[in-house]
């Protein structure tokens, strides 16, 4: 009887917390399919919102993916040499550098943003390329590939592998990607994944960063808060909302489907 009633108490408890957290999302996306959010659903539905936000902000989209997707790629060429260089060295540099290379993860993204621009502001055709925003994605989501294949090599024994496929004759290049990368698949995948959604939801170093030509989806979701009707921002927020939660969707997935191949 005590457990019963504990067990109603926590599932009140838990459905309480998921409503407060739910329910403000659901409200915003209804917004964004109502014919006027103050009449609210007896104004009809509708999705002009919808076509007016892709019809204005259209570039932002492309570009978010563009970004992401480059993202993604520089990360992964740059962070898993950078993860097997630090798991191999394994000494007070490595994890020096290895605390060094989060820093910007720990500093405000406008700190993070005000650095570049004092540094490579003054290249005008840098300055105005969404390479820059690329550059500021990199730094930002770098540590969020290293830490997990670093976690995956450190478990998967790599010096014995690599030895052993040293004995049959293969050189260091072919070790790194026969041997260390398959290896280390999971924690690859579900750090770019977690690149991709956050250099898609970036928006504090971004707004710094960003020109009139080169507004991603972030900040031109927040423009269209402080400029367009509520019903704009609202579909805008379901803009996003279909962009995102499928990645996130496929990251559990994805990782969840490698974890279970690893135990086998």
């Amino acid at each position: 009887m005590k457990r019963s009633t504990l067990f109603a108490a926590q599932l009140i408890f838990t459905c309480l917390v998921c409503a407060f957290m739910l329910v403000p999302v659901v409200l915003s996306l209804l917004a964004g399919l109502t014919r006027n959010y103050f009449q609210g659903l007896s104004s009809g539905l509708t999705f002009d919102w919808l076509l007016q936000v892709w019809q204005a902000y259209a570039p932002t989209v492309w570009l978010s993916l563009q970004l992401a997707l480059a993202c993604a790629l520089c990360v992964c060429v740059i962070g898993v040499p950078a993860a097997y260089a630090l798991v191999r060295m394994n000494n007070r540099f490595s994890r020096a550098f290895e605390e060094l290379m989060v820093l910007p993860v720990a500093m405000p993204g406008l700190a993070s943003a005000l650095a570049l621009l004092l540094t490579y502001g003054h290249l005008g055709g840098f300055r105005g390329s969404w390479l820059f925003i690329l550059v500021g994605h990199v730094l930002f989501t770098l540590p969020f590939l290293v830490r997990p294949v670093m976690a995956v090599m450190q478990r998967q024994h790599l010096p014995t592998l690599e030895d052993a496929a040293a004995s049959l004759g293969a050189g260091p290049l072919r070790r790194f990607f026969s041997v260390v990368v398959p290896n280390c698949r999971a924690g690859i995948l579900a750090g770019v994944l977690m690149v991709v959604t956050l250099s898609l939801g970036e928006f504090n170093l971004t707004w710094m960063l960003h020109t009139p030509m080169t507004k991603t989806l972030p900040v031109g979701l927040a423009d269209s808060y402080a400029s367009a009707r509520l019903e704009v921002a609202s579909a805008y927020t379901l803009l996003f909302l279909l962009m995102i939660v499928p990645l996130l969707i496929a990251l559990q997935a994805i990782s969840a489907h490698l974890s279970r191949g690893d135990q086998r």
